[in-house]
């Protein structure tokens, strides 16, 4: 098996190319929101790698070829996703609490009023799929799982469907909700990737019930089986 550094190496060129391929697709946008978007939803296409592999490997036998490489996915995609979440942070709401929940001040009517229903719940799932995969990002190691235990340390990385679902919600979001009519400002082309991310998530969710009416079905025999 390749070393912990090659595989690192090998994940991260993976996941710059990914983000790199999603900026070329994009060349009407503004630079900065070309970015921060293609950071994202490369971001977002590792962590789909990561949960779609174990499940996967269960159907499909030369999948598990790529198992040793879950947690540098897993890992990388915590990295491109704190990438991410600092751009938004820095570049769009810039460190503003009101703006980061959708509230702007409007100087033609001197109020401050909240401009995206959705936007601050988005933000907000997008913050919590960070902060889950902290200490996930932290315990992705031989080490910790030794210290911890296997039971704690599988309790603590189950996060990881919670990461999915928070993560999948928020890009949702943004692709088929904030960029309508009642966005305040011109409203761009729609995004290509919305018939794309609705296919990964669909197969994505498929795998995984497939993967658990396997597994329930493969230990039932187990139990029928003489003793």
């Amino acid at each position: 098996m390749a070393s912990l550094t090659t595989r690192h190496t090998i994940v991260g060129l993976i996941g710059a190319g990914v983000i790199y391929l999603f900026w070329l697709s994009r060349p009407e946008w503004s630079s900065d929101m070309r970015f921060w978007r293609s950071v994202g939803d490369g971001s977002l296409i590792l962590l789909y790698v990561t949960l779609a592999l174990g499940p996967a490997a269960s159907f499909v036998p030369w999948a598990r070829i790529l198992l040793p490489y879950r947690r540098e996915f897993g890992i990388w995609f915590g990295i491109f996703a704190i990438i991410h979440t600092i751009i938004i942070l820095d570049g769009w709401v810039l460190w503003d609490v009101g703006q980061f929940m959708g509230y702007q001040y409007i100087p033609t009517i001197d109020q401050t009023v909240r401009m995206e229903s959705g936007f601050g719940m988005a933000n907000l799932l997008g913050l919590l799929a960070v902060l889950i995969a902290l200490p996930l990002m932290a315990t992705s190691t031989d080490w910790a799982t030794r210290a911890l235990g296997a039971s704690a340390w599988k309790f603590l990385h189950y996060g990881a469907y919670t990461i999915f679902y928070a993560v999948a919600l928020h890009t949702a979001y943004f692709l088929y909700i904030h960029y309508t009519m009642s966005f305040h400002r011109t409203i761009p082309d729609p995004n290509w990737f919305q018939i794309p991310f609705a296919v990964l998530t669909a197969i994505l969710i498929t795998l995984q019930i497939g993967a658990f009416f396997k597994t329930t079905a493969r230990h039932r025999r187990r139990i029928r089986q003489p003793s």
